[in-house]
């Protein structure tokens, strides 16, 4: 059992990979792990949750700063939200990063080649009462710039009807390690309509990020076509 485990395939999930059972672990965690850690380690203040849609069909898509940022995403948008992440972090030598990827229901992606199997997973996601998240940095950015955005989100957001969220990380300068030593906001931006022209959408993102962050808004360079999303 456990080296199945271990060893299957994730950039493939299926909607019974959403069920029953992993919503309540999910929701589970939230409530026993990353509740008390966001508000005694990072003092962590939410604003903006009147904008997260009532709908499950949401690609929540935030900038990325840390291994923090999806499960305080989830506690910020309150709903179940799964994860697309470079396939790096479902090998890493840490083997608590790979049991909490594979376990909260995260899905791997070919940085350099993505494959169909991604595309059927987000199709499986959406048939249940989950959301997707994406971060379309593609990787960990240490500066407070935005910018070399990778635009494949817009296409899963074409392909399923599906609106996008922008949720800020601001304020993180780094891992707590002592009760209240750090202080972080997550800020929910307005739904970006999936019908607009996709470089509409990667710029109304980043608008939206930089403003809410103070970041300097760098996309007037290239957007990468691929979808690298860690």
């Amino acid at each position: 059992m456990a080296e199945w485990f271990w060893k299957r395939n994730y950039n493939k999930r299926t909607e019974e990979d959403y069920g029953l059972i992993r919503s309540i672990y999910y929701m589970l965690f939230v409530y026993i792990v990353v509740i008390p850690v966001s508000k005694l380690m990072y003092n962590l203040k939410i604003e903006g949750r009147e904008n997260v849609p009532k709908t499950s069909k949401v690609i929540f898509a935030g900038n990325h700063v840390s291994y923090l940022d999806p499960p305080m995403m989830t506690y910020a948008v309150w709903k179940k939200v799964a994860y697309m992440g470079k396939k790096e972090l479902f090998t890493s030598p840490s083997w608590l990063l790979r049991a909490m990827c594979i376990s909260l229901g995260g899905f791997a992606v070919n940085r350099e080649k993505p494959e169909l199997a991604t595309f059927k997973t987000v199709k499986s996601i959406f048939n249940t009462d989950w959301s997707l998240g994406i971060f379309p940095q593609g990787h960990i950015v240490n500066e407070p710039v935005i910018g070399n955005i990778n635009k494949g989100f817009t296409l899963f957001a074409k392909k399923h009807k599906a609106d996008i969220v922008p949720v800020a990380v601001c304020g993180f300068d780094g891992y707590a390690h002592k009760l209240f030593e750090k202080h972080m906001t997550l800020k929910i931006g307005k739904p970006i309509s999936y019908e607009l022209p996709d470089e509409e959408i990667v710029n109304q993102w980043a608008e939206q990020i930089c403003e809410l962050t103070g970041f300097e808004n760098r996309v007037s360079t290239p957007v990468k076509e691929e979808v690298t999303i860690s």
